[in-house]
């Protein structure tokens, strides 16, 4: 369809289009008369999330904060604050209304709370923490009060839902720092008990006596260990000249000897001058006899002294033999000694790590509980109303010129379609291009009207046009 054609059918049915644009005129004067208008009233708060919290230095939000804090403004608990607040209990058109929704059956509070969370809009701002709080009513000036109270109501609950856990915290610690007490004391007196009885201090130095102690006697055992093997090889030394009948004199413990040397050296002179005398005076002079008396003494002497070295010799093993085994025990007491003070050393070091433990734990609660505690006495949160609401001048809805150019624009548009449906059920010829379209024959003239009188179904159309030439055959 052309537009020439569209236009001469709603010019046909123009009546049709009139009646649905006078249609939509009278719903929307119905709408406007109808409904009762609503007014709508903003504020807006603005949430400083991104400063630090003076009390843990937190910086950066947890996700979903600006989410969290739209559900605490539209919570049933911010809006019995608001019903409280402004006691909006005590209005007698409330009781009315309530009576007659619930029969007295619910709580007053509860169901005031629940109608103004259903007239309230909370909106964020995208990137950026300002949120915009709605509410929307038949009067301005109540509209701006609701709104104005539910963010002043979100401040002060915003605030309680910081302190009040804060404040039951700081008095769960303060009952725990009591128990942690008690238990650092108990841990300390174990600790000063122990060290009375034990003899020990914290700062005891008796380990490193101790300690060089047993180095001592364990380098003196190692000394007397070589002496008495020393010992031992020279008994055997002097046991094996004996058993093969040698002198022992011969033995380098001997021959070592100064004394025994001295009193061999004077018993060869003794023999070098009884030879010589013997020569010259004879066998039985009384010199003779004195001095062989003589040599026989220190014959005898010198015997008596071997047998007292050899004597000692083996008296001398004994002697090591002995002093190894004191020191082997000595050595073995000091070890004990040294068990000893390590245990006790250790179990000393776990009564200290049970106290620093306790220690520990306790500085922990403290700080804990001086942080919860500056968090419960904070006065200030982290919301402010940037903008208080004002009473609007128009209502929001019904708006009556737009309602009327809806209404008009919306009739006219089911007016064209209802001439459109009328045409396709009465199809009509109402330009030369319907005949065509129609009965697919070509047009051969027009006649225009040229009297006055006034037609009856169609206009008398007078043009002349030039007829189409034959078509050869």
């Amino acid at each position: 369809m052309t537009l020439n054609q569209l236009l001469r059918v709603l010019w046909a049915r123009k009546w049709a289009v009139a009646g649905m644009v006078i249609f939509g005129i009278l719903v929307a004067i119905a709408v406007n008369t109808l409904f009762s208008p609503k007014f709508r009233a903003e504020t807006t708060v603005v949430v400083d999330y991104k400063s630090m919290d003076p009390v843990t230095g937190s910086m950066s939000p947890p996700p979903g904060y600006l989410a969290t804090q739209i559900d605490i403004i539209q919570s049933h608990r911010v809006a019995l604050k608001v019903v409280r607040k402004l006691k909006l209990t005590d209005n007698p058109v409330a009781k009315q209304e309530f009576m007659e929704a619930t029969a007295g059956k619910a709580n007053i509070d509860d169901w005031l709370a629940d109608l103004l969370i259903s007239k309230l809009d909370v909106m964020p701002t995208r990137d950026s923490g300002v949120i915009t709080v709605r509410y929307t009513s038949q009067d301005p000036q109540f509209a701006a009060i609701i709104a104005d109270a539910f963010a002043k109501a979100y401040i002060e609950t915003n605030l309680e839902l910081r302190v009040d856990p804060a404040r039951d915290t700081a008095s769960w610690f303060n009952e725990q720092i009591k128990a942690l007490r008690d238990n650092l004391s108990n841990a300390q007196a174990k600790l000063s008990a122990y060290q009375r009885e034990k003899g020990f201090s914290a700062t005891d130095e008796r380990g490193d006596v101790e300690s060089q102690r047993l180095l001592e006697l364990s380098g003196q055992l190692a000394n007397a260990q070589g002496v008495a093997s020393d010992a031992l090889s020279r008994v055997k030394q002097l046991d094996d000249f004996l058993a093969r009948g040698a002198n022992p004199a011969n033995l380098p413990d001997l021959l070592g000897n100064p004394l025994l040397q001295n009193m061999k050296a004077g018993l060869s002179q003794s023999e070098s001058r009884l030879e010589m005398i013997s020569s010259q005076l004879g066998a039985n002079h009384p010199d003779v006899q004195r001095l062989r008396a003589d040599i026989a003494a220190q014959r005898q002497k010198l015997k008596d002294e071997i047998v007292n070295v050899s004597a000692g010799v083996k008296n001398s093993l004994k002697v090591a033999d002995r002093r190894v085994v004191e020191l082997r025990q000595a050595v073995a007491l000091q070890k004990n000694r040294m068990l000893e003070l390590n245990k006790g050393r250790d179990d000393m070091s776990v009564l200290l790590r049970d106290v620093e433990s306790a220690q520990r734990a306790l500085d922990a609660a403290s700080s804990r509980f001086t942080m919860e505690n500056l968090q419960s006495r904070s006065s200030t949160a982290n919301v402010m109303m940037l903008s208080a609401a004002v009473p609007p001048l128009g209502p929001r809805f019904p708006k009556k010129r737009l309602n009327l150019l809806l209404g008009v624009l919306a009739g006219g548009f089911l007016g064209v379609n209802l001439a459109l449906l009328l045409e396709v059920l009465d199809r009509r010829v109402r330009a030369p291009e319907d005949v065509k379209d129609l009965l697919g024959i070509p047009v051969v003239c027009m006649l225009e009207r040229t009297s006055t009188l006034p037609r009856i179904r169609h206009k008398p159309w007078v043009r002349r046009r030039a007829l189409p030439e034959p078509r050869a055959a």
